[in-house]
């Protein structure tokens, strides 16, 4: 199967959105913070946020994190590794992350 970049319609890469202090604070500089897939690339991703939140992306920053190791009882064992992708937006584009009731 083969996926035109330039209109990526593959939704399957963008995980969840990471919500931590240090990506709400990157909010005010209009930066967004997602999980994604580890085998994506900077273009998929930038495609991808484009298509489905209708935002223009000017940057997109990436990196693979380390395993961590996790013990259950007496078991020890490791947490699955992901890849953290940072996008800059342009100004005046916003993602809702947070519902308003």
């Amino acid at each position: 199967m083969v996926i035109n970049s330039s209109t990526n319609t593959n939704t399957n890469i963008i995980k969840y959105p990471l919500i931590t202090d240090k990506t709400t604070r990157l909010l005010e500089k209009n930066q967004y913070t997602f999980i994604v897939d580890r085998s994506s690339t900077k273009v998929t991703i930038k495609n991808t946020i484009e298509y489905l939140f209708d935002v223009k992306v000017t940057k997109v920053n990436t990196c693979h994190l380390p395993r961590k190791q996790k013990r259950v009882g007496k078991y020890m064992g490791w947490k699955p590794q992901y890849k953290k992708a940072i996008v800059s937006l342009a100004e005046g584009n916003v993602i809702n992350l947070f519902t308003e009731n």
